[in-house]
């Protein structure tokens, strides 16, 4: 257990808990430069903290403080295994349930505070951040071909790049390619300026943005040169038999069927492929069927092939992100 508790938490007669953390230093890094992670917490649970040496003292509703001496708990743990807090894991401990009991010792939090899941990159470590997103990171190395369906910001494609990069440096493949389908949206390819690959770039710049994150700038660069990444749209895809690579379509939902068809066929000896994409946003045509649902709705049970979905719960970005997806989710709910 990383703090004592002082004052019970069980009673809730009792306006007050006070934890006392046993390493000041770990507790500083705990409550962040000018405690700005104890604003965070305070802010999202309508909690006060105050600090008193190497005490917190968490005032507020019982079931608030009960929940603010959970999140403060675990992240206090990842800070035992040697691990950093960033704003994001905040948000992430706070929006997951019920934490473990000191009795229990398991629930999602202690999941979170074990960190039982991570990916090498040449930059960073990655760490997933809730349940749905460690049982994505699991089936990507466990099976050939993962899917993963959810709204965006729920890290879909972020964490299949970590992996892909991951096995890339790892001698596990010996090349990463990177697809989206160009998917006219307002403007057309053709009255875009530059040659072909001016066109189609801004449409791959996410692919970019995530390689740069786990990869110095210059050596990303003289991959792409050498062709051990490759980032394409999906139409160049057709012809290629794909062996000893990682792969990756995203925004798959604006697939074809015939694309989906086409590109599910390209796998070859000894690669990876990970398909993502959001179904609440087809770009395609009226009456045009979306090739990810077809493929949703004829693969399961396929051997080797897995299926993880995200909700606006998993969402890693600004945490008005979630409370976004979740408004529009409730109102096509209503209307459905």
């Amino acid at each position: 257990m990383p703090h004592e508790v002082l004052s019970p938490p069980a009673d809730h007669d009792v306006p007050e808990i006070v934890l006392e953390y046993p390493d000041n230093r770990l507790l500083v890094e705990l409550c962040g430069e000018f405690d700005r992670n104890l604003s965070q917490v305070e802010h999202a649970l309508h909690l006060q903290i105050i600090r008193r040496g190497n005490q917190l003292v968490l005032m507020g509703e019982p079931q608030a403080r009960l929940k603010g001496m959970e999140v403060l708990d675990t992240l206090y743990l990842r800070l035992e295994k040697g691990q950093h807090i960033e704003p994001g894991d905040i948000d992430g401990v706070l929006r997951m349930g019920q934490g473990p009991s000191r009795e229990a010792g398991n629930g999602q939090m202690e999941m979170f505070a074990a960190s039982d899941v991570e990916i090498e990159t040449r930059k960073k470590t990655v760490r997933p951040r809730t349940e749905a997103q460690k049982a994505y990171v699991k089936a990507l190395f466990k099976h050939e071909l993962a899917f993963g369906i959810g709204p965006a910001g729920t890290g879909k494609t972020y964490l299949a790049v970590a992996a892909g990069v991951n096995m890339m440096i790892t001698g596990q493949v010996d090349k990463m390619i990177l697809s989206r389908p160009a998917v006219e949206a307002g403007e057309r390819l053709g009255f875009l300026p530059g040659d072909m690959k001016d066109k189609v770039d801004p449409y791959m710049q996410p692919l970019y943005d995530a390689l740069n994150d786990f990869f110095p700038a210059k050596q990303v660069q003289k991959m792409l040169e050498e062709k051990k990444i490759e980032i394409a749209p999906l139409a160049f895809m057709r012809g290629r038999t794909l062996s000893n690579a990682f792969v990756v379509l995203d925004e798959a939902q604006n697939a074809t069927t015939m694309q989906m068809k086409m590109f599910l066929t390209r796998l070859g000896e000894g690669s990876r492929m990970v398909i993502t994409g959001d179904r609440s946003q087809i770009d395609l045509p009226r009456g045009v069927t979306s090739g990810l649902r077809e493929a949703e709705s004829l693969l399961p049970g396929v051997e080797g092939i897995s299926f993880n979905y995200f909700t606006a719960k998993d969402v890693v970005r600004h945490p008005l992100v979630a409370r976004i997806i979740e408004a529009y989710d409730a109102a096509d709910a209503k209307s459905g």
